[in-house]
């Protein structure tokens, strides 16, 4: 059966390299700023969360974005494994 494009290639702990690259234009298709984030890490602020600009939350969205796209690709134990990230960077 055939995949919807909609969804994340699924990874179930193998062939490693195939799904990274297959996971690697599934979120660039997404948007090439989200797949900035997720390679070059999230966005950090010094600022307090009620000082944001515009431009902050953006970047806080698409760091949490790229995290649920890549949690969606993963079965319950990788799952388990990964879900204390909080960059998408850090999976």
């Amino acid at each position: 059966m055939a995949q919807s494009i909609d969804k994340p290639p699924f990874f179930d702990g193998t062939h490693y390299a195939h799904w990274k690259t297959k996971m690697k234009f599934f979120i660039k298709s997404r948007g090439y700023k989200l797949w900035d984030i997720v390679e070059d890490g999230s966005f950090v602020s010094q600022r307090s969360k009620a000082e944001w600009s515009a431009d902050d939350r953006k970047k806080m969205e698409l760091n949490y974005k790229g995290l649920h796209i890549l949690f969606c690709a993963f079965g319950p134990t990788i799952y388990e494994k990964m879900s204390s990230c909080e960059s998408a960077k850090e999976v």
